[in-house]
């Protein structure tokens, strides 16, 4: 399992509803596109990090490895909006208000990234694709979802598997060996993967396969008073933007 998953699995929000999550997940990404970069992204980053590392009871070490990631596609974005190309200044100069719409680019996409990753963080997928047939997703788009899910927890085992024994065997001792290593990586793993495709349709025709599958969902019900607080915490994000925008 990937860590984030690892990390959602154990969550103490585990046993609640993805609807709860999702609202205040949801919520918080809307609230950072939709509201001014500043105050307002800023105060959706705050909030967002005290939820994930208050309640939610995420390891500071496990959100940042999860965050860099997104992070650095953030500022890969936000860096071209530095400069400008041609005009009086030369071929590259610095963009008149460049760095202003940089910073409120910036603020904005790593504010919706914390939160998404705060529903995720705290939601296990195989606890929302069998959610989304009662949402009205069509149930063979979620059962070939689900199948791509657990094909893809399987494939990482088995390259992990592969560079682990090449690495026994000398196959990443020099630049030569490595990429050698790498092509015969590549082949066993597109081979291993039509191998797990056909077992798994093997399996589901023996096991009386009818076009659907059949998960046990955990019961979890729907509080409202956990709403009710997401509620007033998204309604605090907001008016304290609108106060603060006023100030600043």
């Amino acid at each position: 399992m990937l860590p984030i998953d690892v990390v959602a699995h154990g969550s103490r929000w585990r046993r609640r509803h993805p609807a709860e999550k999702a609202v205040l997940g949801f919520g918080l990404t809307g609230c950072a596109v939709s509201l001014p970069p500043w105050p307002g992204a800023a105060l959706v980053m705050a909030v967002a990090v005290a939820v994930l590392l208050g309640p939610a009871g995420v390891a500071p070490r496990r959100l940042w490895r999860a965050w860099r990631l997104p992070l650095g596609f953030c500022v890969t974005g936000a860096v071209p909006l530095l400069f400008q190309v041609g005009g009086p200044a030369g071929f590259v100069a610095l963009a008149p208000g460049g760095p202003v719409h940089a910073g409120q680019v910036l603020l904005r996409t790593s504010a919706a990234s914390l939160g998404l990753l705060l529903f995720a963080f705290t939601t296990p997928v195989s606890d929302v694709l069998p959610r989304l047939v009662r949402a009205g997703v069509p149930a063979p788009v979620v059962d070939v979802a689900l199948v791509m899910y657990r094909i893809g927890f399987l494939l990482l085992d088995a390259v992990a598997r592969i560079r682990q024994a090449q690495a026994a065997r000398l196959g990443l001792a020099g630049r030569a060996a490595a990429w050698r290593s790498v092509a015969g990586l590549a082949a066993t793993a597109f081979v291993r993967a039509f191998d797990r495709a056909a077992r798994l349709q093997t399996g589901l025709a023996g096991r009386g396969y009818d076009g659907t599958l059949r998960v046990l969902v955990p019961d979890a019900r729907v509080d409202r008073r956990f709403l009710a607080a997401t509620a007033a915490l998204l309604a605090a994000v907001v008016a304290l933007t609108l106060v603060l925008e006023r100030w600043l």
